[in-house]
């Protein structure tokens, strides 16, 4: 049995794996002003449509809809099947409060209670 298909039908079959991508993934990769939608992300990586977005490069944020995940810094590495391939030289996940810069034992209190003056 042979496994070619006609390039039309391969077409056909990318075209209808990047629409389904893009139908499920909430993931955005935000560049100064600009969106792009992120097809799928692994772990040192993502990817993005190659026809609709511009070769990116440098500092970028991922978002899982209006949540920061990384700051990141990219490189491209390779198109595959529509898909235009970033791996992470650094991603920072965001924290939604400063770094400590003292160790907090986990049975600290929270909070000190004044005297009052009565």
């Amino acid at each position: 049995m042979s496994t070619y298909l006609p390039k039309e039908v391969q077409e056909g079959l990318d075209a209808a794996r990047l629409a389904a991508m893009k139908k499920s993934s909430r993931l955005r990769v935000h560049v100064g002003d600009e969106v792009f939608r992120v097809l799928r992300m692994w772990k040192d990586g993502f990817a993005v449509e190659e026809s609709i977005t511009p070769k990116l490069r440098g500092l970028v944020n991922l978002y899982e809809g209006t949540n920061h995940l990384y700051q990141c810094l990219i490189v491209g590495t390779e198109v595959e099947a529509g898909e235009m391939h970033y791996e992470f030289k650094r991603a920072t996940a965001v924290a939604d409060r400063p770094a400590l810069d003292f160790y907090r034992a986990p049975d600290a209190p929270v909070a000190l209670l004044g005297h009052d003056a009565a």
